[in-house]
């Protein structure tokens, strides 16, 4: 990846962003010198950690412990990021759960729990950082989505439900704030390895053509171009970063 400082003086906000594809979008964006709120609902060592792994690139990191589940604990992540830096420029809406089951034994929490992180987490937190990009004229949104709700997969109509809801949320931002100079995107990663490689494109089973599975870096340098300063004609998109696992 880059390191010529592109994001000198923009700060980032990614929510989950302690370990995996979190981290990996977290280290970008401090390679291109912005700094970063590194937020987790309760893993303050592995987010230490991370915060670490941030300023040891030459970057600045703070880190927040909230659940994105409810609207006053990312208001009071915000005003923590406003507070420290002055500024919210970049939100990465990251968090979620996953989760496998048949529909017909799905209960309506196992649903609920998955669409209170993945949607209404990234309502709570696009709503408490837009003002702020309204105000300073610039903004990057880039919502995480998923290869499995484009397919249809069985035993995930929950995260279905709501990685295309995040589609949804994505084009209407990106109509409504495109003249404030916000663009909001959506990136779908297919199987991407590491630990959690066996939920990620769950249930597909076959090779994307690229004949490999994904890796963090794969996802997290599409993040990061479109999050830079000369990338502000792209909006309202979901990018598949999937190895061609899913083509459009």
């Amino acid at each position: 990846m880059a390191t010529d400082k592109t994001l000198d003086g923009k700060v980032a906000l990614v929510t989950g962003g302690v370990r995996r594809l979190g981290k990996a979008m977290a280290l970008a964006f401090a390679r291109d010198g912005a700094s970063v709120v590194i937020n987790a609902r309760s893993s303050r060592d592995e987010a230490e950690k991370a915060a670490a792994e941030v300023e040891a690139l030459g970057a600045k990191a703070m880190v927040h412990i909230a659940d994105i589940r409810e609207e006053a604990a990312v208001t009071a992540m915000v005003d923590a990021a406003l507070k420290r830096f002055g500024r919210v420029d970049i939100l990465i809406n990251n968090a979620a759960v996953r989760g496998e089951k048949p529909f017909i034994q799905m209960t309506f929490e196992e649903w609920r729990s998955v669409l209170d992180v993945v949607l209404n987490g990234a309502f709570f937190c696009s709503r408490a950082v837009l003002p702020h990009m309204v105000r300073n004229k610039w903004g990057r949104i880039i919502n995480l989505g998923g290869v499995s709700s484009h397919l249809g997969t069985a035993g995930r109509a929950h995260v279905g439900a709501a990685k295309y809801g995040i589609v949804g949320l994505t084009k209407s931002l990106s109509a409504e704030f495109a003249p404030q100079g916000i663009t909001v995107n959506c990136i779908a990663p297919g199987r991407i390895g590491g630990e959690r490689s066996a939920t990620s494109g769950a249930g597909i089973g076959h090779a994307p053509p690229v004949g490999r599975e994904g890796n963090f870096e794969d996802v997290a340098s599409i993040v990061r171009h479109l999050c830079q300063p000369a990338n502000g004609y792209i909006t309202g998109q979901t990018i598949h970063v999937s190895g061609g696992l899913y083509m459009p």
